[in-house]
């Protein structure tokens, strides 16, 4: 079995190119992994991304946003500007799961505008007002109305 999944944050931006007679997306990075038990250890490895896996990774995730990756091994080899044979192993992702959002200013609020959602300080809460909701008053669903702070939560209050 070839599988391989990954908790990380991306290295850099990603390198998006078109392959083929088809144009097909190209995406590549690298992903940087902490060992669990020695967080001074990281793992520093390379990540290809496919077609629409790749376009959705590069409009959502930038360099320091951390996804979860779900994929296989690949292994290749070329030959370097000295003749030099240099073997790779690049991480082929099938999934992709976006743990942070993008750290653009202008894509949170493209996200903010097509989701309904608005920035009040530092969290998103709904934005009551928008034209889905007009001629409704829904802010007495919100639970954490009122408060001014982050919601006191306890062990006794989660499900595991």
């Amino acid at each position: 079995m070839n599988s391989v999944n990954l908790i990380g944050r991306w290295v850099r931006d990603h390198e998006v190119s078109s392959v083929g007679q088809q144009s097909t997306t190209l995406v590549k990075n690298t992903i940087a992994v902490d060992h669990p038990f020695k967080k001074e250890n990281t793992s520093f490895l390379r990540v290809v991304m496919w077609g629409k896996t790749g376009e959705l990774a590069n409009q959502y995730t930038g360099k320091g946003s951390q996804v979860g990756i779900e994929g296989h091994l690949e292994t290749g080899s070329y030959e370097d500007k000295d003749g030099k044979k240099v073997f790779t192993v690049d991480v082929v992702v099938s999934r992709i799961k976006f743990l942070e959002p993008k750290s653009s200013d202008t894509q949170k609020q493209q996200n903010n505008a097509s989701t309904g959602y608005q920035q009040q300080g530092q969290a998103n809460t709904p934005n009551y007002n928008s034209n889905a909701n007009a001629g409704r008053n829904l802010s007495n669903n919100d639970p954490f109305s009122g408060q001014g702070g982050a919601p006191n939560v306890g062990d006794d209050d989660l499900p595991f």
